[in-house]
């Protein structure tokens, strides 16, 4: 405006100029109020949206926690800290900004226009130009959230912790005109209540953000914890679980992935429940069984969600006779006898099933027991072939050549005892005529029928039997004392087994002692 002397018209102008400017200015004011209420609507529509993610979120890592609890408990246990933190804190601002609006008729709630004061939220957080008791509760509930959100996960994730203590910062703060302000002051003193009102909305936003992306960075390091590649190990799977002196290994590398904390429902191995699990694995025991290759088969079972998942087990092993003896063969002593079941134990080490074939041979049982009969076999010699497949499916082949012979000559005896034999005349009489077979390695039953006695000077007599008849005694009372009786061509059969002849018994000599 001009200065100097202004006449009356001008002075009209002038003055309706100014009126027009504030009118100008209210208007402004009032865009100004609606527009931070249509912010704080929509702030506060997004704080619900944001809380109804965060609380699924705390109920799925609940499920988790059901289905792993080794894995996915401490987790579970830092989020409940910073639910509650977060919790409590955005409570505490829901009743700041009711307490501001309390004298505010609920319909008149949305009328921003009218929100232009500061005296509610002033009086309550201010007095005499400082912090009330509300004011310094209200700086205490936000340093509580800041401190406590930050110092659960500094060690973790420090750079949210960064940002959540700058966020949430109550240093002092200078004002565009340099002048340095407490924190309380600053934000709140002076301002709208509708202003302020969005100011509170912002900072329940900023804390439950805060709290989202910290679960989300929480559930993010889990599963990159778990892909980590620190978490693998090499495994080396060989095509099969015995390779034999010659072949090439054949087999291949991977990586498994171990998890120490994974705990299965259900463990079903070879058709019984396996509860020995310890560490993300399965501890296996049983009976390793015969010879050959035997299956492992079975399944994992572990709960992800509402549904179990199960995880077939499909594997197999070898088993090889225990190397607990040496193997020490006597050439020479390559026997089997005829008249006699020859026992045989046939096997081929690392093969479960093997089979044998040669004449008289014949499988008694399992685990390669045999018997050879070679009585009616007239060659010197037989051969016994045998085969097996091996793990692989490759085929292999043996044999062995044994010397066929007959049963030993046996010897004559007197009450149990060959050779000469010096004994009574009254024990004679009574003794039993017998045959043996002296160090033969079959314990065999021989049978006397008959033999031959001899008394010096006399003629022999044919005795039927084992003891001596009528005849014999009378001879033998005849001799002299210290005369040698003669017992020869002693008649013996294999019990059980007459058709076999036996090579002729060697005779006894008995002197007479009396």
């Amino acid at each position: 405006m001009a200065s100097g002397k202004q006449s009356p018209r001008q002075k009209m102008i002038n003055l309706m100029y100014l009126v027009f400017i504030a009118m100008m200015a209210l208007n402004m004011s009032k865009e100004v109020l609606t527009a931070f209420g249509i912010i704080n609507e929509k702030i506060t529509e997004s704080n619900v949206a944001v809380t109804e993610r965060n609380s699924a979120f705390m109920a799925g890592l609940e499920a988790k926690v059901e289905e792993q609890p080794a894995k996915y408990k401490p987790l579970k246990a830092k989020a409940d800290s910073i639910h509650e933190l977060t919790t409590e804190f955005t409570a505490y601002l829901e009743q700041i900004k009711e307490k501001a609006l309390e004298d505010i008729d609920p319909e008149d709630r949305n009328d921003y226009e009218a929100m232009d004061k500061s005296a509610e939220l002033d009086e309550y957080l201010f007095q005499s130009g400082k912090p009330s008791e509300a004011g310094r509760q209200f700086i205490s509930q936000v340093e509580k959230f800041r401190d406590g959100v930050s110092s659960l996960i500094a060690d973790n994730y420090p750079q949210i912790a960064n940002e959540i203590r700058n966020e949430f910062s109550t240093a002092d703060v200078k004002d565009s005109e340099g002048v340095t302000k407490p924190y309380l002051e600053y934000n709140f003193e002076g301002f709208p209540l509708i202003a302020s009102l969005t100011k509170l909305s912002q900072m329940q936003a900023d804390a439950k953000s805060a709290e989202s992306d910290i679960l989300s960075a929480m559930l993010s390091g889990q599963l990159q914890s778990e892909v980590s590649l620190t978490n693998y190990e090499a495994i080396v799977i060989p095509d099969k679980t015995a390779f034999f002196n010659g072949e090439q290994f054949t087999g291949k590398v991977v990586l498994g992935r171990v998890d120490k904390t994974l705990q299965f429902d259900k463990v079903m191995i070879n058709g019984n429940q396996v509860s020995s699990t310890e560490a993300g694995q399965v501890k296996l025991k049983f009976p390793a069984g015969n010879v050959g290759e035997q299956k492992i088969t079975g399944e994992l079972q572990f709960k992800e969600g509402d549904s179990i998942v199960s995880i077939p087990v499909n594997s197999s092993y070898s088993v090889i006779p225990k190397p607990n003896s040496a193997v020490i063969s006597a050439d020479k002593m390559n026997v089997v006898y005829r008249g006699v079941d020859n026992p045989m134990t046939i096997s081929i080490p690392g093969v479960g099933n093997v089979s044998a074939s040669a004449p008289g041979l014949r499988s008694v049982g399992g685990a390669g027991n045999y018997m050879m009969n070679v009585t009616t076999l007239q060659a010197r010699e037989v051969t016994i072939n045998v085969s097996g497949q091996l793990p692989g499916g490759e085929k292999v082949s043996d044999s062995k050549t044994f010397r066929v012979k007959d049963i030993p000559r046996p010897v004559g005896t007197v009450r149990g005892e060959d050779g000469t034999v010096r004994m009574q005349r009254q024990n004679l009489e009574i003794s039993t005529i017998g045959a043996a077979l002296p160090d033969f390695d079959f314990d065999l039953d021989l049978r006397v029928t008959g033999f031959k006695f001899k008394v010096p000077g006399q003629p022999t007599i044919q005795v039927r039997g084992q003891r001596l008849d009528d005849q014999a005694k009378a001879a033998l009372r005849r001799a002299g004392r210290g005369e040698a009786i003669q017992i020869f061509d002693v008649e013996a059969q294999l019990a059980g087994n007459s058709s076999y002849k036996l090579k002729q018994v060697s005779p006894v000599l008995v002197e007479l002692t009396n």
